[in-house]
């Protein structure tokens, strides 16, 4: 089955001037009323936040999957930016991940200049300190220079959205 495959249906009551309504919005969007209704309620940019997240979920190579997020965000506008993390992940994502993803979301924000989504303060930092780099020589470069959404996760790097390590 293709991801998002309609196999589901979905029934609203809606009064008379509401249809008509409705009606008028999706043809004036040369929509079908189900894709108009589908595209306001969940707009695009949030479905493409949770199918890349539910990449990450169950990709191989994590960082691959992680790093075309990172592509994704990194030109939005603040509003899109907003618009699109404002839900949770709709996967398991490893505590690593997670976390990873929560700094990185909240960096992001800082970043844009835009507010971050509640749903990161509920992600927990990792129990153990996490380093970008195995090299003893380097951990106090990172200690020092991990943006504050990183430290506060006990993640240690040294790259920004956008940056590639």
């Amino acid at each position: 089955m293709k991801k998002n495959q309609k196999t589901q249906q979905l029934q609203i009551r809606v009064s008379r001037s509401q249809k008509l309504a409705i009606k008028k919005r999706a043809k004036n969007a040369q929509m079908s009323m189900s894709d108009w209704i589908l595209s306001t309620v969940l707009p695009s940019a949030q479905t493409k936040f949770q199918d890349l997240l539910a990449d990450l979920a169950t990709s191989d190579t994590p960082s691959y999957a992680f790093a075309e997020l990172l592509d994704w965000i990194g030109p939005m506008s603040a509003e899109e930016y907003e618009l699109a993390v404002s839900e949770p992940p709709a996967v398991d994502l490893e505590p690593y991940w997670e976390s990873y993803l929560a700094a990185t979301i909240e960096h992001a924000a800082v970043m844009k200049h835009a507010k971050p989504p509640g749903w990161t303060q509920g992600v927990p930092p990792l129990d153990e300190p996490h380093f970008g780099s195995s090299l003893e020589s380097l951990r106090l470069h990172l200690l020092i220079n991990s943006p504050p959404a990183f430290i506060e996760r006990n993640i240690f790097i040294d790259s920004n959205v956008g940056d590639r390590v």
